[in-house]
């Protein structure tokens, strides 16, 4: 049992937040979430990243429990070895959603996440920009397009990112796909209904935990769900996105300042 006072259950983002600049997850930090655990919270590792990358993953969040991937689609009970969670998007229904945010912003560049195994290829138009190691095979949008997807990217040069989110949630129907961003000069387009709290209420119900009993920490919009659906508080760390920053109950120390585990260790310690 998580002692009175404390949450029950602890969700946090990786990139940006949990994950320093540097791509490394200090010794204070893993220490700090091992006190977390062992004082009988849940932890929960909250991402972007797809199934391709769930080792790198479970090495930089070693103590969660769960891990809540690609913005909320894939869950996995890391204690119990099982997927919770698993959607996927039409392909046809990625072709309107690009299709509508073409029209609106001009063209796009697409790479598509549709494969699960570790380490899998993304498809789609090659970009020298994109800041971490993948293996890309270039593919035209059409052979893309003929299965179902995990996410996809969509990027457009020479247009800010929060402008391209702003007009994919204008002309991109929530119930074709949902859009957000994570920071990375991409929108990323996910099933319907598929977000970082959506994700989170996989988990919560899986343990038979209440969201008030939930406390969450994140950096950038694609957080912005789960701040929605967490009740016992919401973090910010101090290198956050504006949008993140407003809605947050209380701000920590940037990302590359351990803020989260600084917090943590606090809260464990009052």
């Amino acid at each position: 049992m998580a002692k009175p006072g404390l949450p029950k259950l602890i969700a946090t983002d990786l990139d940006g937040t949990l994950v320093r600049s540097d791509d490394t997850v200090s010794d204070y930090t893993h220490d700090v979430l091992d006190r977390v655990r062992a004082a009988g919270i849940r932890i929960v590792g909250a991402t972007g990243r797809g199934p391709r990358l769930t080792e790198l993953t479970r090495n930089d969040i070693r103590a969660a429990d769960f891990l809540v991937l690609a913005q909320g689609g894939w869950v996995i009970d890391q204690n119990e070895s099982q997927v919770l969670r698993s959607a996927r998007l039409p392909g046809r229904d990625l072709g309107i959603a690009l299709e509508n945010l073409e029209a609106e912003v001009g063209p796009l560049s697409v790479m598509v996440e549709a494969l699960e195994h570790e380490d899998s290829p993304l498809w789609g138009d090659y970009d020298p920009t994109w800041r971490y190691p993948v293996t890309l095979e270039r593919r035209e949008r059409a052979e893309c397009l003929t299965g179902d997807v995990i996410k996809a990217f969509a990027r457009c040069f020479g247009r800010d990112v929060d402008d391209l989110l702003a007009a994919a949630r204008r002309v991109v129907p929530a119930h074709v796909a949902s859009v957000t961003q994570a920071g990375l000069n991409y929108v990323e387009i996910c099933p319907p209904d598929v977000d970082k709290g959506t994700g989170l209420a996989v988990v919560a119900q899986a343990v038979g935990v209440d969201p008030a009993d939930v406390l969450v920490f994140g950096d950038m919009p694609n957080d912005l769900p789960m701040f929605a659906w967490a009740g016992w508080g919401r973090v910010a760390v101090g290198n956050a996105h504006p949008e993140l920053l407003a809605v947050a109950d209380d701000v920590t120390l940037t990302n590359d300042e351990d803020g989260v585990a600084v917090f943590l260790d606090r809260l464990l310690s009052r």
